[in-house]
């Protein structure tokens, strides 16, 4: 595992009018890694995503990529620093071949004329360099997929443009028992091929498969984030619901004595 991670957030906030989904979150993608990162619904994990591929801007706090401090405006700013995501709804076309959609709004151009021979290959390459067996064709329509061929589809468009980190947004979440293994299998190797890998799941047999650490956000705040081998399936249930479990999480907070003051021996709020 990577000591240095490709992408750290520090203290970001975002709110909506008076409502503060993301309070002070701190978070970590380490390259060669897949971090799972979980939560309830509402609990901020679509907020965060946006702000990190620039749909939304945050109201403080600090990007550092690469070991440097970064600003994303936009998906533009996203996707110059390697930066995909695959959204759950895959934003796939029915209507055009493999081909078409991996290079969909980036098509490669030989004067006038559509380069086809040159994204043919290279959507090939991209597919074999991820030991993508099950597509028979690239000239396949989309809507002569299954469900986990279209997922392949949609993460092998994120990982052609030389991406560094993917985040995918519950890969697995219509899949059958066989096509989740398939989804599977293929996220474990975008790691093991150097890049940093964030999981959205809401599926703990999922998040413990494949994860190598997993995030935890309850009520907008990052509760925890450790290496899925120092926690249990129980444990990460208990952050998701209630925000601590044991020694993890946020800290309760204590009672005043009746002058504002905290009783002798309590602690403040925080994250493990």
């Amino acid at each position: 595992m990577s000591a240095t991670p490709l992408l750290e957030l520090r203290g970001i906030d975002k709110s909506f009018g008076p409502v503060q989904v993301l309070r002070d979150v701190a978070f970590a993608a380490y390259p060669g890694e897949v971090t799972a990162l979980v939560g309830d619904n509402g609990a901020g994990k679509s907020t965060l995503v946006k702000c990190i591929s620039g749909i939304y801007s945050t109201d403080a706090g600090q990007f550092i990529f690469d070991g440097q401090p970064v600003s994303i405006h936009s998906p533009r700013d996203a996707a110059s620093l390697g930066i995909e995501v695959v959204y759950q709804d895959l934003a796939l076309c029915d209507n055009l071949d493999i081909v078409q959609n991996m290079f969909l709004g980036r098509e490669k151009r030989r004067g006038i004329v559509l380069d086809e021979p040159t994204m043919e290959q290279m959507a090939a390459e991209t597919l074999a360099g991820l030991s993508v067996r099950t597509v028979k064709s690239l000239r396949q329509h989309v809507s002569s997929l299954s469900g986990g061929q279209r997922q392949t589809v949609a993460i092998a468009k994120a990982v052609l443009w030389n991406s560094r980190l993917v985040i995918l947004d519950e890969p697995t979440a219509a899949l059958g028992v066989a096509q989740t293994a398939q989804v599977l299998e293929l996220v474990r190797r975008l790691a093991d091929n150097g890049l940093a890998v964030v999981l959205i799941s809401h599926n703990m047999n999922d998040v413990f498969a494949v994860s190598d650490r997993i995030a935890a956000l309850y009520l907008g705040q990052m509760v925890a984030q450790v290496k899925t081998t120092d926690i249990t399936h129980a444990q990460v249930v208990e952050l998701i619901t209630a925000g601590r479990s044991g020694e993890l999480g946020l800290v309760t907070e204590p009672a005043t004595n009746g002058n504002g003051a905290a009783p002798a021996g309590s602690t403040t709020g925080g994250v493990s």
